[in-house]
């Protein structure tokens, strides 16, 4: 072999493993108790889900590594193994073999984690590229918004039903056996569906992450929110519009919502569970949004989600409901908040993606996907294309859609 040939085969990256899912689960006896699941992309990259509650992004070199750690393998073989494909030191290899065991012990043994998380191993950047499955899925389990089952007024009209049960399970077990790690629930107040809790327990078995979207007014039933936490639902998002009663009944249209989404807010920070409070900058609270972060730093949330339609209306009041995102998100980072941009936002509302990321909703296609309630998928919340229908399609028709596809591309 020449010296051109060594060293162009030197500087070749390692071929990817292929696509693929492995599991573990620790022993009964086990002190500390804790499974994971790991999706390979067919790129190398990987999504390793951490008690069904945390998804870690990982890159080529930190999926292999938590392959090996999967299937038992100890360090001199992983070591062995990853120096050879990357020609590293084998010591350089035992160390990120070893401070990547140490973080997914530290994430599987804690509590009260962001479901998305990045590790410090050269992170994939979100929505970078195309993937074999959503990171997400957003389903709307109900449009309806009031015990009555008014239905939301900006709600599609053509859905004339709601999933059964048993469909929804179905779709939670596509959505499973495809390879998605995370879904939402949302709706309209998917809170008023008698099954919610069933649900919940259902994606938790089959070991999905699972979030909830709502007003939090519920939340003040003690059956209810123990029912979701020992269910294992994972992260609550809950819509506030503003700390001031009067104009957050005004916004939402029903007196008394917000005593009742306070009472939610508190009884959730009480228990178990991520919680992110979900703010939409409107003009009617843009000028107490900054009040707003601080009352929700004294209640004790540890983060907050915001958005506004800045990109609609008039010049100016752009201007001022960008100028308000600013200060909230300047005193949110004062006051120690973390600032979550990438969770979904019951219908009607902005996504917080826009405004975070500053990118479009659609880049957003690349990984998520948005369910109706009668099954019916979107790219997502909002961009009323069909792809299709779980009750009827693969996951795998629907993702590969030309439409969608075609929607990915003019966002690239």
């Amino acid at each position: 072999m020449s010296l051109l040939q060594r060293a162009r085969e030197w500087l070749t990256p390692a071929e990817p493993l292929p696509g693929q899912v492995v599991h573990y689960q620790t022993p009964p006896d086990a002190e500390d108790q804790y499974r994971l699941h790991l999706r390979i992309e067919p790129d190398g990259r990987g999504l390793l889900i951490i008690n069904a509650s945390t998804v870690l992004h990982l890159n080529q070199t930190a999926a292999e590594l938590a392959k090996h750690l999967i299937e038992g393998d100890d360090e001199d073989a992983t070591a062995q193994a990853i120096s050879s494909r990357y020609r590293v030191r084998q010591s350089r290899a035992r160390a990120d073999y070893r401070e990547l065991h140490e973080q997914v012990i530290t994430l599987a043994t804690s509590i009260d984690l962001c479901p998305v998380t990045y590790l410090d191993l050269e992170r994939v950047e979100p929505f970078s590229a195309e993937t074999s499955a959503p990171y997400r899925v957003d389903l709307a389990l109900t449009y309806a918004v009031d015990a009555s089952g008014t239905p939301d007024p900006e709600a599609r009209k053509r859905v004339a039903r709601e999933l059964t049960t048993e469909e929804w399970e179905q779709v939670l077990r596509k959505l499973w056996d495809a390879g998605v790690p995370h879904v939402c629930f949302t709706g309209g107040e998917p809170t008023l569906r008698a099954d919610l809790v069933q649900l919940v327990r259902y994606a938790e078995d089959l070991g999905l992450v699972t979030g909830l979207l709502t007003n939090g007014r519920r939340l003040r039933e003690e059956d209810l929110l123990q029912g979701l936490l020992l269910a294992g639902l994972d992260h609550l998002q809950i819509t506030l519009a503003s700390h001031q009663e009067k104009l957050h009944d005004s916004i939402v249209g029903q007196s008394g919502a917000f005593k009742e989404t306070e009472a939610g807010i508190k009884a959730a920070l009480n228990g178990d569970i991520y919680v992110v409070v979900h703010v939409v900058v409107t003009p009617q609270n843009a000028g107490s949004v900054v009040d707003t972060i601080s009352y929700l730093a004294r209640l004790g949330v540890p983060a907050v989600a915001l958005s506004s339609a800045i990109r609609s209306g008039a010049d100016e009041e752009r201007r001022k409901l960008e100028e308000a995102l600013q200060a909230a998100r300047d005193e949110a980072t004062r006051l120690g908040i973390d600032l979550v941009w990438d969770l979904a936002a019951p219908y009607s509302q902005v996504n917080p993606i826009e405004i975070e990321t500053e990118l479009s909703i659609d880049t957003a296609m690349r990984q998520h996907l948005y369910v109706e309630p009668d099954g019916d998928v979107l790219p997502t919340q909002g961009c009323n294309v069909l792809l299709g229908n779980l009750t009827t399609d693969t996951l795998q028709s629907v993702w590969s859609h030309p439409e969608r596809l075609k929607l990915v591309g003019s966002c690239s």
